[in-house]
C-alpha cells in the first residue's frame, strides 16, 4: 500500500511511493510579499485545463499574461494526488503528493518561485474535510475516520474523536508541508464541516463558497 505520507506518487494512488527530499525544492527564503488579502485580485486556476498541455511548465510560460492582467494571486486547484489522468483534484487521496500529471514536485516548486519572480502570490485549494473513494488507504493505517458525522462524499474525518490527536496532527503537518516546502503564501480550505449528525453537511455549493 501506498505510504499515507508519500511524497510522489508517479504510478498513481495505488503505485509504490517514492522519497522525495524537503532540500530538492529548493523553497528557500525568499524577499516576496504578497499584497494583502483586501487588496487581491485571485484568479483561479486549474493545472489541468489552464493549457493544452496541462503542466507547472506550461503554465509558467503565461505568468507574465497573468500579471499583466492585473491579477495579485493565484489560487491553485486541489494538487493532491487523485485517481485517473483528469479531474478537478476535490477526490485526492494522497494528501502530501502533488498530482504526477502535472510534473515533479520540484518543477511544482519551480513554479511557486517563478510566480514569486513575477509578483504573483500563490495560494493553494486544500480538502480536509473528505477524501475520495479510489486509493484511499488512510483507514487501514489507524483511525482516520468516525461514523459519528457523515458528510456527502464517505466518511467524515475523525477530527474530535478517540485517538484523534494524531489526524489532526496529520493534516497540520500537510499544511505546513504546503507552506515551507513549497512555499506557498496561503491556503484556501473548504469551509463546510458537519457539526453533528442531526446537521450533516452534504451541500456541495455551500462548501465550494468561499
Amino acid at each position: 500500500m501506498p505510504d499515507p505520507r508519500s511524497r510522489w506518487q508517479p504510478e498513481g494512488v495505488h503505485g509504490a511511493s517514492h522519497v522525495i527530499a524537503a532540500e530538492s525544492l529548493k523553497a528557500v527564503p525568499r524577499e516576496f510579499h504578497a499584497r494583502p488579502l483586501s487588496d487581491a485580485i485571485i484568479y483561479e486556476l486549474h493545472l489541468g485545463t489552464f493549457t493544452p498541455e496541462g503542466t507547472y511548465a506550461a503554465a509558467q510560460r503565461k505568468l507574465p499574461y497573468l500579471a499583466e492582467l492585473g491579477v495579485t494571486h493565484l489560487e491553485l486547484m486541489p494538487l493532491a494526488t487523485f485517481p485517473g489522468r483528469r479531474g478537478w483534484g476535490y477526490d485526492g487521496v494522497d494528501l502530501f503528493a502533488p498530482f504526477p500529471a502535472y510534473g515533479t514536485p520540484q518543477e511544482l516548486a519551480g513554479f511557486v518561485r517563478a510566480c514569486h519572480s513575477q509578483g504573483l502570490a500563490v495560494l493553494l485549494d486544500v480538502v480536509y474535510n473528505h477524501l475520495g473513494p479510489d486509493g484511499n488507504y488512510l483507514a487501514q493505517y489507524g483511525p482516520y475516520f468516525t461514523d459519528r458525522y457523515k458528510t456527502g462524499w464517505g466518511a467524515a474525518i475523525n477530527y474530535d474523536g478517540p485517538q484523534s490527536d494524531e489526524v489532526r496532527r496529520f493534516v497540520i503537518d500537510n499544511a505546513l508541508m504546503w507552506l515551507t516546502n513549497y512555499g506557498f503564501d496561503g491556503l484556501r480550505l473548504m469551509p463546510c464541516m458537519p457539526f453533528s449528525v442531526s446537521r450533516p453537511c452534504t451541500s456541495s455549493k455551500n462548501c465550494r463558497s468561499r
